[in-house]
């Protein structure tokens, strides 16, 4: 084979390899920048869901803490109220009756506070973790785009 067909078959094969690798760099590129927006938008829709879930919560607690602020309120005038009438009481049977009566609104008003509190606190855990459901899929989905 002459010098010249050597030489042409050799430049051939360079200019092949050198095109192939420009592809395939460029191909590696564009897959890459996909992969990084794809983790981009997942970081900024995961800090989305944690400003909302934040939010939600300061409210949640704000409204848990007004129903502890009225309860509180209502039992102390509650007492006054009771002890007013204990100390205007004309026997000590009537005394009796108004420290039971006022016991036993007490502890139901108690429960009845407990219970909605709890109430509260259970929505509010729900609502605050709400904006983080299915971050966990759109995490698996970020990494299968990266994959591809």
């Amino acid at each position: 084979m002459s010098k010249a067909k050597t030489a042409e078959k050799t430049t051939a094969a360079a200019e092949t390899a050198l095109e192939n690798g420009a592809a395939a760099l460029k191909t590696g590129l564009e897959k890459s920048l996909k992969s990084y927006e794809a983790f981009v938008g997942y970081g900024k829709d995961s800090a989305e869901a944690a400003m909302k879930s934040a939010t939600t919560a300061s409210k949640s607690i704000e409204s848990i803490n007004s129903e502890i602020y009225s309860y509180s309120k209502q039992s102390v005038e509650d007492t006054v109220a009771a002890t007013k009438a204990v100390m205007g009481s004309k026997s000590v049977h009537e005394v009796f009756e108004y420290q039971t009566d006022f016991a036993k609104s007490a502890f139901e008003a108690y429960v009845a506070e407990l219970s909605k509190i709890s109430e509260l606190a259970t929505a509010a855990t729900k609502d605050s973790f709400a904006p983080f459901k299915g971050r966990v899929q759109a995490w698996l989905d970020t990494v299968q785009v990266a994959r591809v």
